[in-house]
């Protein structure tokens, strides 16, 4: 069945031969976690856009040492950290600020609280990367199941396909999958033991 074959190792044996459908599969599950953790930079869109273009191409770059989909998601926060900081370093400080400019007042503005940001930042990351690993239909379903309003079953299941009677054990089954996703699982192993500041709950848990 769709649901317990894990597509990533495959799309990515593709995309390493040439496949143009299996890459913009990879990017499309991917791209929100690497504008999430370029978020955490403040950078600009168009600063945004410059260190996403960076990271696809040395990803293309690196495919076929990347066959265990584990793997991804890790490489890919780290190299979008690292080609943020690079970008930082290089372009902004070669660069004059004008408070005037609407990049630098979107930099300004995005100010929160540091630990707890960062806090969520994580988590929102350690959740985008557990559901890229999963197969499409369950990816899609929790994804709507996270959007404020949530749709009703009816709307979910005409726009997923899946039969109103199956959405509750499809929804069961992706959140059992999920948790045990790698980077999901060494994440609450990192904080077992410990509460988070500010009793947050995980991102999953409105899922269910």
């Amino acid at each position: 069945m769709e649901d317990d074959v894990s597509p990533v190792t495959a799309l990515v044996a593709a995309a390493a031969d040439g496949d143009q459908q299996a890459w913009s599969e990879l990017v499309s599950r991917y791209a929100p976690l690497l504008v999430s953790v370029i978020r955490r930079f403040r950078l600009t869109p168009s600063e945004t856009e410059d260190v996403a273009q960076t990271v696809w191409l040395r990803l293309v770059g690196h495919l076929d040492s990347l066959q265990e989909p584990q793997a991804i998601p890790g490489w890919i926060i780290t190299i979008t950290r690292r080609e943020a900081l690079r970008y930082l370093s290089s372009e902004r400080r070669l660069r004059p600020n004008d408070p005037l400019d609407s990049d630098f007042q979107t930099i300004a503005a995005d100010i929160g609280e540091p630990d707890e940001g960062l806090f969520r930042a994580e988590r929102h990351e350690v959740l985008l990367a557990g559901l890229a690993e999963l197969p499409r239909r369950q990816r899609d379903l929790l994804l709507l199941l996270l959007e404020d309003p949530r749709p009703s079953y009816v709307e979910i299941s005409e726009r997923t396909g899946i039969p109103v009677g199956s959405i509750g054990p499809t929804r069961s089954r992706a959140l059992e999958r999920l948790r045990r996703s790698p980077r999901v699982r060494a994440y609450v192993e990192s904080l077992e033991g410990s509460e988070p500041s500010g009793g947050d709950h995980d991102d999953a848990a409105t899922l269910g």
